[in-house]
């Protein structure tokens, strides 16, 4: 059975196969978790998303990770073009990301709480998502030994707490709605 766990700091630390970028149709990665990643990893993770742009809604791809500690980085569109997200685009997003995983053999991964940076999506209910998703997806994946739910704050620490505390199977209420601006 995999082990999740929580961590509060930076994903670019982490020391695991893949991380997961919460990116946007477009693949550019200026603000939030793709920035840092940029930062931390080189421009060349930027470069090479792009050149597999543009990705559908709630699809990933997957590229290497630079600097980074992380051998892959798999780039997550949570995101459409104006930076919006919905349930359903992070549910995808997570399915897919679990799939690239899967893909390359990955026997760790590391997520962001996906869509609540800049997508402003509420994070109880991101967190609720992901982790379902992840639990869900876990058993596709026999690869996968080991998820991180990569947090910054108190705040993102405490949601995606309560998400896995809710017993797996029960499935956690979805609202499909983008976020107004």
């Amino acid at each position: 059975m995999a082990r999740i766990e929580l961590w509060n700091g930076d994903i670019c630390d982490l020391e695991v196969d893949a991380i997961v970028n919460a990116a946007t149709v477009s693949l550019w990665m200026a603000t939030g978790v793709g920035g840092a990643i940029k930062r931390a990893g080189g421009d060349e993770i930027e470069l090479a998303a792009v050149r597999q742009a543009p990705v559908t809604l709630g699809e990933s791809i997957v590229t290497p990770s630079g600097r980074l500690a992380a051998r892959a980085v798999i780039h997550a569109v949570s995101l459409d073009r104006d930076r919006r997200t919905s349930a359903a685009a992070i549910e995808a997003a997570v399915r897919s990301a679990m799939a690239r995983a899967g893909e390359i053999n990955a026997t760790s991964v590391a997520f962001p709480a996906l869509g609540t940076g800049v997508g402003g999506f509420p994070l109880d209910e991101s967190a609720r998502i992901t982790v379902r998703t992840v639990r869900e997806e876990l058993p596709a994946w026999a690869t996968i030994e080991h998820v991180v739910f990569a947090l910054r704050g108190a705040a993102a620490y405490q949601a995606f707490q309560a998400a896995l505390a809710e017993p797996a199977g029960e499935p956690a209420p979805a609202v499909d709605r983008p976020v107004a601006r």
